[in-house]
């Protein structure tokens, strides 16, 4: 039995980048850039209005106010999309759209809302000074600039700048194909056998969804029966993903046959106990390039070492940088004992509240209770040494989602 740092540390010791593919900018949200974006053209391409209204020669402004405007005469109407023909001379104006270039002569615009028209003219209510509601060519991003990184994370910022580039389709890391199997005579599928003594198989869609949020394509296998056959046969259909979990079959039962099934279709084993709380009996091996996790049975002990190890394999094989979980500080409100040399996985409620965190568990943490992780937002980690950990002390938290930090109100 190893501990979870060298477990953690022999799976990601492993991991080789998936291949690359062009995908649309839309496709590509939430996965990461593999290569450098530089800009072609300078953004804005040319000085162009800040707003709607009146350009213009600052210095001509001077001395404007509301009891004592300014007349500029109009020469010229020049809507956004269009090029400006005229230029612009002492107390004149061209009558300018958001957007539109900069006709030529002009160092300033003064907005719509501090002039008011008088015919073919236009009074002129406020001073602006040189360079005011002007955006200048190249003042968001200037040509040949390195604008995005590989390695970068597109959200939807990276998205619009990648359009603003003229960027339909940009490489990024392939997502990798995720074998989903579920072990054991006792499991059907939902609309299958409902009769008392069956389980319907959560494992198969918890798993699936698990793969998911983390950027993979889950490929459901289905069920296996518990025999080395079945196993076979079922193990050689999930041969075609990168990477393969089963879950159930990995302890020491009768019927536990995953280990010796995977040894046998080439399956190096690197390890399969692990000293942890739930998700003792877990399996990892390699075959090449391919990575196989035997997870166990129940529903909370097979999310939990999905969360802690498959989860930031996936991430380190898709090009992400941050593969772990961000932790938090928070302060415990109960008492809770453990059995020393295992690290426990608690399945929490955090709590933000005077001006600190806090951290229930949710309720009995059975590995059976499927219902204790539905209600966690958080995974308490209580590292191997401790017994006795009491009420009001400090502990380490894994966010696994951000409902605390939401609100029902804007808070401005």
């Amino acid at each position: 039995m190893i501990t979870v740092s060298k477990a953690l540390h022999t799976i990601l010791s492993t991991i080789a980048l998936v291949g690359i593919e062009k995908v649309t900018i839309l496709s590509a949200l939430g996965r990461v850039l593999a290569e450098d974006i530089y800009a072609r053209r300078n953004i804005p391409p040319t000085d162009n209005s800040a707003m709607d209204g009146y350009a213009l020669i600052a210095e001509d402004t001077m001395g404007a106010n509301t009891e004592h405007p300014l007349f500029f005469d109009i020469i010229e109407d020049v809507p956004a999309g269009n090029i400006p023909r005229k230029i612009v001379g002492f107390a004149e104006a061209t009558r300018i759209m958001t957007g539109a270039p900069i006709p030529e002569g002009v160092d300033a615009v003064v907005p719509v809302e501090d002039t008011e028209l008088d015919g073919d003219r236009v009074k002129i209510f406020a001073e602006v000074s040189i360079g005011q509601n002007i955006r200048s060519m190249g003042e968001d991003v200037k040509d040949g600039e390195l604008v995005l990184t590989r390695g970068t994370i597109i959200r939807p910022a990276e998205t619009g700048m990648l359009a603003a580039l003229g960027r339909s389709f940009v490489t990024v890391y392939q997502k990798p194909l995720v074998a989903i199997l579920a072990t054991g005579d006792e499991l059907t599928d939902i609309d299958g056998d409902l009769s008392p003594e069956k389980i319907i198989s959560s494992n198969s869609y918890s798993g699936a969804a698990q793969v998911m949020e983390c950027g993979g394509i889950p490929l459901q296998i289905g069920i296996a029966k518990d025999t080395k056959e079945d196993l076979t046969e079922k193990f050689k259909a999930a041969m075609r993903a990168d990477i393969i979990v089963s879950s159930a079959g990995v302890s020491v039962g009768d019927y536990d046959f995953v280990k010796d099934v995977m040894k046998e279709i080439g399956v190096t084993i690197d390890f399969h106990q692990v000293a942890q709380r739930p998700g003792k009996p877990f399996t990892f091996g390699t075959a090449g390039r391919k990575l196989f996790f035997g997870l166990p049975g129940n529903p909370v002990s097979s999310m939990i070492t999905f969360e802690q190890y498959v989860r930031p394999a996936i991430l380190k094989m898709t090009g992400h940088k941050r593969i772990f979980r961000k932790t938090i500080k928070a302060i415990l409100k109960e008492n809770i004992q453990k059995k020393k040399g295992l690290r426990y996985f608690l399945r929490v409620r955090v709590r933000y509240e005077d001006e600190r965190f806090t951290v229930v568990t949710t309720g009995e943490q059975g590995s059976g209770i499927l219902k204790s992780m539905v209600q966690a937002n958080g995974i308490m980690v209580l590292p191997e040494d401790s017994t006795s950990i009491k009420k009001g002390v400090e502990v380490v938290v894994q966010v696994i989602d951000n409902s605390f930090e939401l609100t029902e109100e804007p808070g401005y």
